[in-house]
């Protein structure tokens, strides 16, 4: 599980000089504007008429976020809530991104990314592929994860790594109450956090139940989409967010460990999907495959020429270059790769 819910901000990692604020916080918070969507929600089976239909597709053509439509299906099909409906809609696997104006603080900047990447493959304008940049060179920071245990409102549980390097899963503590007037204390900061125990997925009944599960979001930037917050696409798709991990692992190791920004002023990755054979356990415990459409980052770049750039001669050429632009007079690459003189003894007095 992920060391800190998400709420409307998510800590990526970069260090502030100085020491800690009244807030707690050391970190830098990258606010969160908005969030595309790997797929989309459908109608179950059983609750398809044409009454939910055309609701659900009001809903959709509005812009509406799946649980805005959900609700509005679950109070037509149990009006009186008799029936116990939670749901209505189910998660299907698709080959395309969604993003949706209710899922953007600016929703005109949903329309932004539909108008600059949307595609139409002959199955409706969808958003297939896109170039993103990365906001940081930790790969953590980038794309925080964990396990987590959700209600239908709220975060319950999640895993946090402590300093002896062990996973314990945590909740929120309960807030005491006045003896005088039985009112809940004020807490600064929020609930307390406590320690439930060690985060044994193997043992635990919530992951058991389905209930806790791995969940992870990529933290990042959209070229031509202005605004400083940025963008994230939740998981919890295993073989996704490993693959993700390689390819930033991969592009770190050649580029000496950056991979934030640009390359000559291009994105370094873009996001796609890609249909493959995932491996899965059915629930008597056999091995099975099944095609699932799965979270891909790509880099966009000539890896002939990263390798090239990241070749000793051509560092040494380009620091020659940089050389000269500061100090106005030309540094020939073979004098920086001289070692530098020992410094000199101290005369005697």
């Amino acid at each position: 599980m992920m060391t800190t819910e998400l709420a409307k901000t998510t800590s990526i990692g970069l260090q502030l000089a100085g020491g800690p604020s009244v807030l707690g916080e050391r970190q830098v918070r990258i606010p969160i504007g908005g969030k595309i969507r790997p797929g989309v929600k459908v109608l179950i089976r059983k609750y398809q008429n044409k009454e939910t239909e055309a609701l659900y597709a009001k809903g959709v053509e509005a812009g509406a976020s799946f649980d805005a439509i959900d609700r509005r299906l679950v109070k037509l099909v149990d009006p009186e809530g008799k029936n116990g409906i939670r749901t209505t809609l189910t998660p299907k696997n698709v080959p395309y991104f969604t993003a949706r104006r209710s899922d953007f603080a600016m929703p005109e900047i949903a329309d932004m990314l539909m108008d600059r990447y949307g595609e139409d493959r002959e199955d409706g304008y969808h958003l297939y592929r896109l170039p993103i940049i990365l906001a940081t060179d930790s790969w953590l920071a980038n794309m925080p994860h964990g396990l987590k245990c959700y209600t239908r409102s709220e975060l319950v549980y999640w895993s946090e790594y402590g300093a002896d390097g062990n996973r314990y899963c945590q909740t929120r503590g309960t807030v005491e109450t006045d003896p005088k007037n039985q009112r809940a204390r004020r807490v600064f900061g929020g609930r307390p956090v406590v320690v439930r125990g060690t985060c044994e997925p193997n043992t635990c009944p919530e992951y058991q139940a389905s209930k806790c599960k791995l969940s992870g979001q990529l933290l990042f930037y959209v070229p031509g989409v202005p605004g400083s917050s940025a963008i994230e696409l939740a998981t919890t798709s295993f073989y996704s967010l490993q693959q993700i991990r390689q390819q930033m692992e991969m592009v770190a190791f050649i580029r000496g460990g950056k991979i934030s920004g640009t390359l000559n002023g291009k994105p370094l990755f873009y996001l796609t999907k890609k249909h493959e054979d995932v491996s899965m356990l059915d629930e008597h415990g056999k091995a099975k495959k099944v095609k699932q459409w799965l979270i891909r980052l790509e880099a966009d770049i000539d890896m002939s020429r990263l390798f090239h750039e990241s070749e000793p001669h051509q560092v040494l050429a380009d620091g020659a270059m940089a050389a000269q632009v500061l100090t106005h007079r030309t540094v020939p690459a073979a004098q920086l790769a001289e070692p530098l003189p020992e410094p000199a003894e101290p005369e005697a007095a």
